[in-house]
């Protein structure tokens, strides 16, 4: 027979229990998390979530800058400068094919990192019978209360961005992005302004008036972008130059005009809250510099990315223990190589610091010289522009450089600048045939090659810091960003 305290002592136990369950379920912000994809988490939920996409950046890329920035403030040390994300303490690898090719889209990759989902190059968000949709990330964390910024360096309907807010059975559907954009109620849109400002066909009502009625200011100056803030409700904010739709190449870029790193700024200034937010941020025009194989623009927009990644630190450093941070890439770009054949071993980062600007200014350049119908045309009319631009004596040439020069000056002085063969193909891909031979020479001088004009399917990295980053080491599948991301975060993916 048990005796009365023998009771007492059991019921002790029970109430100590109990308020053991009780504080456990009074901390929201811990316990265990499991996703979908069997990725499991016991820490705390981060309140702050910065998601870095170095669009076509891999590894050649972050070390092409870092070896550049050395060579610039150590001349000759053979001493690379690191990136801030690259002394992040967690360090993994991606593969990155998806349903069509080992060789993927940006819309197929940033579905898989978004969505945790391989699909067709092209589509957003969809299945590979482009009838299923797949729900992004984002849309979990804006129902738990997060809010949600989405950032980039080129067109805010294009494919990585798009992919964290819209369901394309084709990414070219920008008009149709742009309205989903509208839909989505998420809070803050920054960078590259809309591609398709009315539908196909031009008579659709236009992009601007739909955002507006669905409760978005539009900020499209740099005094309405830097006035945002808080109190400033669902904004998208776009880059007031009117050349394009994105943002300048950095190596371009005026003094005082916005930069990535500034729309991060005002990004935080406007989704900053108690409940915390989710931003993604796309270094886009990383891909574009690689695809028109300029290593000059590529670095420059590279570090460019890199300034956006340090304001997110600077962040991370006054809420340390409520911040995670990813920097990643979708795929590499251009077959980007630390190497070239005529220069072995070396490299020659110097060469690479006359460049002044893009392959994209230049064009402007010679295309002007082009519009004057010159009855004699030579290149040596376009001698002090090259010097300019490029650095490059026309005198210096190799027998070899000249003749490259030579017959793609001629090329494109041409009616039909088109490849008109293979060879033309692999000299010149789409791009103007003097810009991009004049990038190839420079590069080559410098040690570096490219293989493509398109992207590749080799590996990207992945670096993470802050709450939850211990997930993120390792090699795997692009989607299980996705898995870990939802377990970290505990979304609705997450069991």
């Amino acid at each position: 027979m048990f005796k009365k305290n023998h009771f007492k002592g059991i019921a002790s136990i029970c109430v100590i229990g109990t308020i053991l369950i009780s504080l456990v379920a009074a901390q929201p912000n811990l316990g265990i998390a499991k996703s979908a994809n069997e990725e499991i988490y016991k820490g705390k939920t981060p309140k702050y979530v910065f998601m870095f996409i170095g669009d076509g950046m891999s590894y050649a890329q972050i070390s092409s800058a870092e070896m550049y920035l050395g060579e610039k403030s150590m001349p000759g040390k053979l001493t690379p400068e690191q990136l801030s994300f690259t002394k992040f303490p967690v360090h993994g690898s991606l593969m990155t094919q998806d349903s069509s090719s080992f060789i993927p889209d940006s819309a197929s990759t940033a579905t898989s990192l978004a969505s945790g989902h391989k699909t067709l190059s092209g589509v957003i968000n969809m299945d590979e019978t482009k009838t299923h949709e797949y729900k992004p990330i984002t849309e979990d964390l804006k129902a738990k209360g997060y809010k949600i910024g989405i950032i980039t360096s080129v067109p805010i309907t294009h494919a990585t961005p798009a992919a964290y807010y819209a369901k394309v059975a084709n990414r070219n559907d920008a008009y149709e992005i742009g309205k989903q954009l509208a839909a989505s109620g998420f809070d803050y849109f920054g960078g590259g302004d809309f591609d398709q400002k009315t539908g196909p066909e031009g008579t659709d009502q236009p992009i601007y008036d739909i955002v507006e009625e669905a409760g978005y200011t539009i900020a499209n100056t740099k005094e309405e972008i830097q006035a945002l803030n808080n109190r400033s409700g669902k904004v998208v904010a776009i880059d007031p130059d009117d050349y394009e739709t994105a943002l300048d190449y950095e190596i371009d870029r005026e003094p005082g005009e916005l930069a990535l790193a500034d729309y991060v700024k005002k990004g935080i200034d406007v989704l900053n809250n108690n409940k915390g937010f989710f931003m993604m941020v796309e270094g886009g025009k990383i891909d574009w510099a690689n695809h028109a194989n300029d290593a000059a623009a590529s670095i420059y927009d590279t570090v460019a990315f890199d300034d956006s990644v340090k304001v997110a630190l600077d962040f991370y450093n006054a809420h340390p223990k409520d911040t995670l941070i990813l920097v990643t890439a979708d795929h590499e770009c251009g077959g980007m190589t630390i190497g070239y054949s005529l220069t072995g071993y070396s490299t020659h980062f110097e060469k690479l610091q006359p460049v002044t600007m893009s392959y994209q200014e230049f064009d402007k350049i010679s295309k002007l010289y082009k519009g004057t119908n010159p009855a004699n045309p030579k290149l040596e009319d376009l001698s002090a522009n090259i010097k300019e631009a490029y650095g490059l004596d026309l005198a210096t040439l190799t027998p070899y450089e000249a003749s490259l020069l030579n017959n793609a000056f001629a090329k494109f002085m041409s009616a039909d600048t088109k490849p008109a063969n293979d060879q033309e193909s692999v000299l010149y891909g789409t791009y103007n045939p003097l810009s991009v031979t004049l990038s190839h020479i420079m590069n080559n001088r410098a040690g570096l090659s490219f293989t493509t004009y398109s992207h590749t399917g080799v590996p990207v990295p992945i670096y993470a810091v802050g709450t939850g980053s211990e997930l993120f080491d390792g090699y795997y599948d692009n989607t299980k960003v996705y898995y870990k991301l939802a377990s970290i975060t505990q979304s609705s993916q997450a069991k």
